[in-house]
């Protein structure tokens, strides 16, 4: 380790010696003077305010591009406290209110049938029974929809028994769409 640190000091002192040389050198004489015309003098400076400006707003880009919501278009009183930008900032933009609930389609789909006791028994058109697991659902769906699919079975209410086949599979499929469906179903 030593003589690797002495031979790299060696070569910063050789190196210094040299550079020390060549400026002592008064026999050549090199001209170090730059001229820049007019012309130039423009376009460097253009150059610059260019550099300058795209660097601005490339810095700026998040206030340039972010949206506007309705609280930048009205006046609040929260607008003059800055605490106010504390507990509102961008990551909060999925923030539920308090009582609200984030209801799905499908959930609103089941209430609604429930409430007019037209909530279909999808058990019953998949002909399986309630503790049936995914694999039951997914062989059931399978057979029946040989069964009754409308290029094999060419009655006309194939369609409609399909469609009706098609929901039943996709809800009872779907684990949290299942038990949102038997929340509403047992209630019914």
């Amino acid at each position: 380790m030593k003589k690797i640190s002495m031979v790299i000091i060696g070569i910063i002192f050789i190196g210094m010696i040299h550079t020390v040389s060549g400026q002592l050198d008064n026999k050549k004489k090199i001209e170090t003077e730059l001229i820049v015309t007019d012309e130039q003098k423009i376009i460097l400076f253009g150059s610059f305010a260019l550099i300058v400006i795209c660097l601005f707003v490339y810095l700026a880009r998040d206030i340039i591009l972010r949206r506007k919501t309705p609280y930048d278009f009205t006046e609040f009183d929260s607008k003059k406290d800055k605490t106010y930008e504390k507990y509102h900032s961008d990551w909060t933009d999925d923030y539920e209110p308090i009582g609200s609930k984030n209801i799905s389609e499908e959930e609103n789909e089941f209430r609604i049938t429930s409430k007019n006791s037209s909530l279909p028994d999808y058990y019953k058109i998949l002909e399986i029974s309630q503790n049936a697991s995914s694999v039951e659902i997914k062989n059931q769906y399978r057979i029946l929809a040989k069964k009754i699919h409308p290029d094999k079975n060419k009655s006309k209410k194939s369609e409609e028994i399909m469609v009706q086949i098609n929901k039943a599979y996709e809800i009872l499929s779907n684990e949290e769409l299942r038990k949102k469906y038997d929340r509403y179903f047992k209630k019914n």
